[in-house]
């Protein structure tokens, strides 16, 4: 019997069956068909969408039809005859691409996307090697230059593909297209800067732009400078999602775990000592964790004046988010710090003094998958006497392009072990890089410090997955806790509209603000749309978790010391003036 939701076409002489509503994209992949793209991306699962057809890239010739149609925004038909590599097609691909670079500056050798420029390999793919249409005046466009982003106009093509996400997904509203013909460019709106809107510096418009129009700012002349500066002890302390990832930049398949090759290549580079953001992450636990639980107590004493549900705190950008869109609920979030933020307080004090080292010779170098990282490294409120906690935060591609620069053969370094003290972790640091990490890592310690019994098993499958919200009620000894899990800043905003209203139902909320948590950030490798490289590199982190000998935070030897001998009680007099933070309106007006 016929299957009605079944359509069957040709495509390149191959029979095609796909479900009905099909995109001739999609339906040619299943037969091993790439069709080129540009302004098109679908990281699915994630709400990462981008499909408006308005580059023309993909273009292919359907029999019966006059004009060419984009694969990306077109529906299969029963019986439809599509060829995707005529010589009409070919010659109309061309075509676009060498309009682009009519008005491109065409400046690849100092680019920073050179050699991952998606424009660049359409070029090499169309075999362009002349400029037919290279003779007008270029458009003039805006260039910029935060803490996080880098700008340049000029390099824009128009997919709009930033704009897409920070509207649809992040919710932020900052990108639009203004003017018109062409004078047309994306940028903030009414052309601000970014510096002068509600930009959460999430980077994720960085993440999806497929040219040089949108990059990360750049720090690695100013670390190579620290590394090469004798009167500076340098510090690196790498972030539970870099390891990850950070393979990718070497050709290794995602998802590789290169944990202590990472180790390796941080003192090969030159950095005194390779601590390790994860020993933060079990850190924010104890701080975040005695919070949540101090709130609770509060509640179930019957104290009405209680905020909750309490708030993550660990991700910049979504502290940025919160500070310029929700000012009249800042009372809400924890006031721990991130685990880098905290890690750096800790190695500036305690280390410092250990080692008797002063804090102005220390540099503390954060190495992120996040580009809000180096926004809130800049934070005044992170600073003692002028001084940063972290003096500023390099991206998961920097590391690898300063690791190419220094001619370490990465692939085939030996792994070696951070250094003590600051380099012990549990596996629950380790889950700090996907979206409902946090929030399992801090279950993990609440219910055992709330009930004072041992999990009977430490994997909390309620709030794993790549489900934009997520909900879970734990029992904590008759006690429902109930929780919920948001990723990306669009999903954040519904939560949090709820609870302005008056109908948020938790007591504790996580919230990232990349798709899949920081594994998606907008600092790792280009991940160029495709969920499959954002599961593996999930499913890594889970490995790393299960293969570690202690999976909660509280039971880290090290960080039980850190209290017995230097910060007394998590969320006690000094601890709190060192690892817990508080919030600012930062909304506009």
């Amino acid at each position: 019997m016929e299957d009605k939701n079944m359509i069957t076409l040709t495509i390149d002489k191959h029979e095609v069956t796909v479900p009905a509503g099909t995109m001739l994209l999609d339906a040619a992949k299943t037969v091993g068909i790439s069709i080129p793209t540009l302004c098109h991306i679908n990281l699915e699962g994630t709400c990462v969408q981008n499909m408006p057809a308005s580059c023309r890239i993909c273009v292919v010739e359907i029999e019966g039809r006059r004009n060419l149609a984009p694969a990306c925004a077109t529906r299969v038909t029963p019986g439809m005859v599509v060829h995707t590599n005529s010589a009409r097609v070919i010659r109309a691909r061309k075509t676009v691409a060498e309009l682009m670079l009519s008005d491109h500056p065409n400046d690849c050798l100092t680019c920073p996307k050179c050699s991952d420029c998606e424009l660049q390999r359409l070029v090499m793919r169309f075999n362009i090697r002349t400029m037919p249409y290279n003779y007008g005046e270029q458009s003039v466009r805006k260039q910029e230059q935060t803490l996080a982003i880098s700008r340049n106009m000029e390099k824009c093509v128009y997919c709009r593909r930033c704009e897409s996400v920070c509207n649809n997904v992040q919710s932020v509203g900052v990108l639009s297209a203004i003017r018109r013909g062409f004078n047309t460019t994306i940028a903030p709106t009414f052309d601000k800067m970014f510096s002068d809107t509600n930009c959460t510096y999430c980077g994720q418009c960085v993440a999806v732009c497929p040219t040089g129009a949108l990059t990360e700012r750049d720090y690695t002349d100013r670390l190579m400078d620290d590394l090469n500066n004798p009167d500076k002890v340098v510090i690196a302390q790498p972030a539970p999602a870099v390891r990850f990832a950070l393979g990718e930049e070497f050709g290794m398949q995602p998802g590789t775990i290169v944990t202590g090759k990472m180790a390796t290549a941080l003192r090969d580079l030159g950095f005194d000592y390779a601590f390790d953001t994860d020993f933060g992450a079990d850190l924010t636990i104890m701080e975040e964790g005695t919070e949540i639980l101090q709130r609770l107590n509060k509640f179930l004493a019957g104290d009405k004046d209680v905020k909750l549900p309490i708030m993550t705190s660990c991700c910049p950008a979504w502290v940025n988010f919160y500070e310029h869109e929700y000012p009249d609920l800042l009372d809400y979030p924890s006031t721990a710090k991130s685990p880098a933020q905290m890690f750096g307080a800790i190695a500036k004090t305690y280390w410092a003094e250990k080692m008797g080292i002063p804090r102005e010779k220390l540099v503390v170098v954060s190495i992120m998958p996040c580009l809000a990282k180096k926004f809130e490294a800049e934070r005044e409120e992170f600073r003692v006497d002028g001084n940063p906690d972290v003096d500023y935060s390099i991206s998961t591609r920097e590391l690898g392009r300063l690791i190419k620069r220094a001619n370490i053969d990465f692939v085939n370094l030996p792994d070696s072990d951070f250094d003590s003290p600051l380099g012990e972790s549990t596996g629950a640091a380790a889950i700090f890089g996907i979206t409902g990490g946090v929030m399992e890592a801090a279950l993990r310690t609440v219910y055992e410090v709330h009930t004072g019994k041992t999990l009977p098993h430490l994997e909390f499958n309620e709030v794993r997955g790549f489900e934009g919200i997520k909900e879970a009620t734990i029992d904590l000894n008759g006690f429902e806790l109930k929780v919920c899990v948001a990723h990306t800043l669009g999903n954040a905003r519904k939560v949090m509209d709820k609870l302005r209203a008056g109908e948020l139902n938790y007591h504790v909320v996580e919230v990232m603000a990349c798709p899949g948590g920081c594994i998606g950030g907008a600092g790792q490798p280009y991940h160029h749309g495709n969920v499959e490289i954002l599961k593996a590199r999930a499913a890594a982190l889970y490995r790393e978790d299960e293969g570690k000998a202690l999976r909660k935070s509280h039971e880290n030897p090290d960080i039980q010391k850190l209290y017995k001998e230097f910060l007394g009680e998590p969320c006690g007099e000094k601890s709190h003036h060192l690892l817990h933070t508080h919030y600012f309106d930062k909304s506009i007006h």
